[in-house]
């Protein structure tokens, strides 16, 4: 059974509210009309658990939604369009915290992404060897085997970038995450040198912020923004910290990041230039 993550299951248990209550219903009649008891309703509501897509349509049916927009934002919602995708970091569950796997799951369906780094390089864009030396230095006292298994998934995770249609990148990438020396001298010119063959790829647009730039909106911390290509209602801003993930969903919030991210993008060396910065880097410079 395929569950969206738990920021999807919030976003899709109040819009099975909203259409309950615009249907004039309570949830124990709800649940009277699909033969489910009360608490089924109330759970799903409350993002409290997942539901299949099959039990959505047995509401949208109950609730009269017709056929349109609306219909087609509770499936997806639910992982129902998923294109079958497979969800191949199921098998790392017990392996990967739950707000790691949502943000996977987030990263695998949506159709752009833009992330401002401000201290190191984008999972999707890591070599192997700083992979590695990133993951032993963030998760304290790893084991070998788990250490493996994060590293795999941190570069399975890239495979989005190789797929029909791929995921479109946009990043913003502050100085330091170049110049901080990850896993030595060797690690890191080999990952200078994946970051100029990833921002030759046509989906993806790599820029540099240079400490010249000064001090600009966004620069406090890194944040991810992924829009999704059915609907702007699924678009959410991520916030790492240090023991969980935030997501924001409301649209003044995305409107923020994303007026933020624009602005970056200004200050920031163009695609070309950028180019150019990392190569003169990697030489010496």
């Amino acid at each position: 059974m395929q569950y969206g993550p738990a920021v999807r299951r919030r976003k899709l248990g109040d819009e099975l509210r909203a259409l309950r209550s615009r249907a004039g219903l309570t949830s124990g009649e709800a649940a009277r009309l699909v033969g489910w008891h009360q608490s089924k309703v109330s759970r799903i509501e409350t993002g409290a658990s997942g539901v299949k897509p099959a039990d959505v349509r047995l509401l949208l049916d109950a609730y009269r939604v017709p056929e349109g927009e609306s219909r087609e934002l509770m499936l997806v919602l639910a992982g129902g369009e998923d294109g079958g995708r497979h969800h191949w970091w199921h098998a790392y569950r017990g392996v990967l915290p739950p707000t790691y796997r949502d943000f996977i799951s987030l990263e695998s369906q949506a159709s752009t992404m833009r992330t401002l780094e401000t201290s190191v390089v984008p999972g999707l864009l890591q070599t192997p060897e700083y992979a590695r030396a990133m993951t032993r230095a963030a998760v304290d006292g790893v084991e070998e085997t788990r250490l493996d298994a994060l590293v795999e998934v941190r570069l399975a995770r890239q495979d989005v970038l190789r797929s029909d249609p791929p995921l479109a990148l946009s990043a913003v990438l502050d100085e330091a995450v170049l110049r901080r020396e990850v896993g030595g001298p060797e690690v890191m010119t080999r990952q200078l040198e994946r970051l100029m063959e990833a921002a030759r790829l046509p989906q993806v647009r790599l820029q540099i912020l240079p400490f010249t730039a000064g001090a600009y909106i966004g620069i406090t911390g890194p944040f991810v923004i992924f829009s999704f290509p059915s609907t702007s209602d699924l678009d959410v801003v991520v916030l790492d910290q240090m023991m969980s993930s935030l997501y924001l969903e409301r649209k003044e919030d995305l409107r923020a990041y994303s007026e933020a991210f624009n602005t970056l993008q200004i200050h920031a060396l163009s695609p070309e230039d950028s180019l150019d910065f990392i190569a003169g880097l990697n030489h010496g410079g």
